[in-house]
């Protein structure tokens, strides 16, 4: 497949959605994996509007090989001109009666293994007992995010909404006069596809109004080492079905 366009409307826009990612039958494997994961670990979160696993693919380590599936490989090589590596890995099970929602906002922060006084890194958070940092700005443009769907996901689910092209601006403040909500898009994807995007586009999510869930797997990926002594957190090679490198 030729994911071209996709490329450059990720770089043009800072989004892109795409189809037919996965079959019927690779999204029910891929569900029946994480149903069957044990749950009793500090990565993952339940409550009565979200039920997150962070640190996925470590936790669920049977999903790499269901998720690394020859579309989503050849996409990944597509779109990144160096080599990339996976650095984050979550799921997101938004039920169909949650209340959820996320205002508008940029995704400034990296997992990383361990904290340090660095030049260019700030913001340090410590959470579920892992660290989050904001590194230099380069590391965040060339971060991609690709956002699998395990369900259709329209308006009124939860859909992501997305400020096109705001990722060309840097870092926002969202009460700044630097971006409109009358540009706004939401990004309507189907069963078995992605929504890519660049972690400095502005998005937001709605609360679910039609009963419907909403599973996302949500991967980034890089191609940067950090600052020493600082590592990525879920620094993982990409894998592959067919064994060959990216």
């Amino acid at each position: 497949m030729n994911y071209e366009k996709n490329k450059i409307e990720l770089e043009e826009n800072g989004y892109s959605v795409l189809s037919d990612l996965y079959s019927d039958d690779e999204i029910s494997q891929i569900l029946a994996c994480i149903e069957n994961a044990e749950q009793d670990r500090n990565s993952f979160m339940k409550t009565k509007d979200l039920f997150a696993i962070r640190q996925l693919i470590k936790n669920v380590p049977k999903l790499n090989k269901l998720l690394f599936n020859k579309k989503l490989t050849e996409l990944i090589s597509n779109i990144s001109e160096s080599k990339y590596f996976l650095t984050k890995a979550i799921y997101f099970d938004k039920p169909g009666e949650s209340n959820w929602f996320v205002a508008y906002h940029q995704d400034l922060s990296i997992s990383v293994d361990k904290k340090a006084d660095l030049e260019y890194y700030s913001n340090w958070t410590f959470k579920k007992g892992q660290y989050g940092v904001q590194p230099p700005i380069q590391i965040l443009e060339d971060t991609i995010t690709i956002r699998i769907h395990l369900d259709k996901t329209d308006k009124n689910n939860g859909a992501l909404k997305v400020i096109p092209k705001s990722h060309l601006n840097g870092i926002v403040r969202t009460d700044s006069k630097d971006w409109s909500i009358d540009e706004e898009f939401i990004c309507e994807v189907e069963k078995g596809g992605a929504m890519l995007m660049k972690p400095l586009t502005l998005h937001a999510s709605n609360r679910t109004t039609n009963g419907k869930k909403r599973r996302v797997i949500h991967l980034e990926f890089n191609r940067h080492n950090l600052t020493k002594p600082l590592d990525w957190l879920e620094r993982n090679k990409i894998s592959t079905s067919t064994q060959h490198d990216i």
